[in-house]
């Protein structure tokens, strides 16, 4: 009996280590994602681009959650006085995720 249960037991640790590890990839997609968006209205050089999108990627390791990564993308576009609205910046983030959820499934 006790090895039905054991197996169940690492049967569900494997299944949440899987969905961890796709969240944590997901999250990732979406984040450079993000960062292509907030480059495009930075108009950075397709060098510079890839390499914002690579920071904005980084800056999700600050701290749980996603407003590192908002604070990262909403200073450099107000930095540079993009006009470009923090609700914009959420709205893109949700967008984001949604596309980089989609890319996945694609990829599946």
């Amino acid at each position: 009996m006790s090895s039905s249960f054991d197996e169940r037991k690492k049967s569900f640790e494997a299944k949440f280590a899987k969905d961890a590890e796709l969240q944590f990839k997901v999250t990732a997609r979406r984040n450079r994602l993000l960062g292509e968006w907030a480059a495009d209205r930075l108009d950075l050089t397709p060098e510079e681009r890839d390499a914002y999108a690579k920071s904005v990627v980084a800056a999700d390791f600050e701290e749980v959650g996603d407003e590192d990564v908002f604070r990262k993308v909403w200073g450099d576009l107000n930095a540079k006085d993009t006009g470009v609205t923090e609700a914009e910046v959420r709205e893109a983030m949700s967008e984001k995720m949604v596309e980089a959820r989609r890319q996945f499934i694609e990829q599946a």
